[in-house]
């Protein structure tokens, strides 16, 4: 019995020593388990290629904003027009209808911070007639926006938000920016929230001929296929050192495609957003130099029939009365080759250069004519929308004249008259041959020319009845016939080449 009882008492304690030393209870002291990481983040660069940006978005996406903007209008008003560029920005939500007052819309767009105490670079037909605009940021804090100033031909607006210390983007040099850079593009695509794609610059210089100022726009894109949609206007276009190197603004879209990114983008250049910041920041509007001067490209037959040694330089195909040009000597057929040194062969180029220079500024003009060089010095005056394109009106002419026909051209000929201006739009050409008739499949006709335009000269030659233009083109050879063409006040060369 004893033994039985000591037997049972052994095995109850081996078994308490057993589970003493399981659960530690004996161990001399308990030993802590090793607290566990988080993995480090994936490198960024991996046998010399880099395999994220997230480095890069971590720096820049808290300084790009969502911008929203309300209009408050009547029933029959229209924040923007039906198929204009801006729709592809624009979420519109009509309010009341009918007779309930005005109705309230509402467009979202993004925004860049480009200085911590709160400025903001946008697009101006984000927050354009604008009542109300709220900048809101990446973690959701949302701030009322002034408008500080807005410039439609460069189709850019600067904002204020009352914050310190913000996050904010320093903005790079555009100009040393390469076709093939990469580039990311950051905003708030059809108001899902902030998202990046990446691309690369796939053009420079780019003129689409639908920015939001019209006809007096001032463009100067960087294309690129980085991926932007309806919302990403006013975002950022970043390098890779995290600079801000455009302001997002345009795209192109297929008829297909919904409106959607088909891979064609357009950003405005950081250069030219400092300067309209920096002048609408200092006295709340954009002062831009004019030379007064229609110009267009020289073409390989337009440096044929001028007999020209290359296509280079900017043909100039009229000079404003009055304007700093005519004032410097600047004439009619001359060739600009090059501003204060600088080589022109783009007349994008020219005029973005002079617009980007204050009125009153001497600038230095190269210029070829005749076969020589010529140096000017032009003072600018000041670009004026409202003036800048004006026509003056017609002149009063003379009796109607028979008409006559161009057979080498291909239309039918007719001094101007008083009726004849008042019909075709002439502006202030007095003296010219109006294109009455025109045969669909000749030489005139397949280089553009269209009835009711004025021929001014032929090959340089200042024509005024219908010899005068047979006399002209005889003599031109085998060459294209250089035409100095008025259509409806618009001075412009077109070459022509005869069967």
């Amino acid at each position: 019995m004893k033994r039985s009882q000591a037997l049972i008492a052994f095995i109850f304690v081996f078994t308490l020593f057993i589970a003493g030393c399981n659960t530690g209870l004996l161990s001399p002291a308990e030993v802590p388990a090793p607290s566990e990481t988080a993995p480090p983040p994936a490198p960024v660069v991996v046998d010399g290629i880099r395999t994220s940006y997230a480095d890069i978005v971590e720096k820049t996406s808290p300084a790009v904003l969502r911008i929203e903007s309300e209009v408050r209008s009547q029933p029959q008003m229209r924040r923007t027009e039906e198929g204009s560029p801006f729709d592809e920005f624009f979420r519109q939500f009509p309010g009341p209808r009918g007779n309930q007052g005005p109705r309230v819309e509402r467009g979202v767009g993004s925004g860049v911070i480009v200085s911590a105490d709160g400025t903001v670079l946008t697009n101006a037909h984000v927050v354009d007639e604008a009542t109300r605009i709220t900048a809101i940021t990446a973690d959701n804090q949302r701030f009322e926006a002034k408008l500080v100033g807005m410039d439609k031909p460069s189709d850019l607006a600067v904002l204020k938000i009352e914050a310190q210390n913000l996050p904010f983007l320093s903005l790079g040099n555009s100009d040393t920016v390469r076709v093939g850079d990469i580039v990311l593009a950051i905003g708030n695509p059809l108001g899902i929230g902030q998202s990046v794609t990446a691309g690369i610059i796939s053009a420079k210089g780019r003129r689409t001929g639908l920015a939001y100022g019209g006809a007096d726009s001032f463009e100067d894109f960087l294309q690129t296929d980085a991926p932007i949609n309806r919302g990403n206007s006013g975002g950022a276009l970043v390098n890779l050192e995290g600079q801000l190197i455009g302001i997002n603004s345009q795209i192109l879209s297929s008829p297909g495609s919904g409106g959607g990114n088909i891979g064609i983008g357009f950003s405005i250049p950081s250069n030219m957003a400092k300067n309209v910041m920096d002048q609408l920041l200092a006295n709340g509007k954009v002062r831009r130099g004019l030379l007064g001067v229609n110009i267009q490209a020289v073409t390989g037959d337009t440096a044929r029939a001028l007999d020209l040694p290359d296509a280079s330089g900017v043909l100039v195909s009229n000079v404003r009365p009055g304007s700093a040009a005519e004032k410097a000597g600047v004439q009619r057929g001359d060739i600009i080759t090059a501003v204060n040194g600088e080589k022109i062969d783009d007349g994008n180029v020219l005029r973005n250069k002079i617009a980007g220079t204050l009125p009153g500024t001497e600038v230095k003009l190269s210029i070829l004519r005749n076969g020589n060089t010529v140096d000017l010095t032009a003072v600018l005056d000041e670009f004026d929308s409202e003036t800048a394109s004006a026509n003056q009106p017609a002149q009063p002419g003379g009796e109607a004249q028979p008409e006559r026909g161009s057979g080498k051209l291909g239309v039918t000929l007719q001094p101007v008259t008083p009726a004849l201006a008042r019909q075709y739009g002439t502006g202030s050409e007095t003296e010219g041959l109006v294109i009455v008739d025109i045969d669909p499949s000749g030489p005139a006709a397949e280089a553009g020319i269209a009835r009711g335009d004025m021929i001014l000269e032929v090959n340089r030659r200042v024509v005024k009845t219908a010899e005068e233009v047979e006399a002209a083109l005889q003599q031109s050879g085998g060459r294209p016939i250089l035409l100095l063409i008025s259509r409806r006040g618009t001075v412009t060369y077109l070459t022509v080449r005869l069967s």
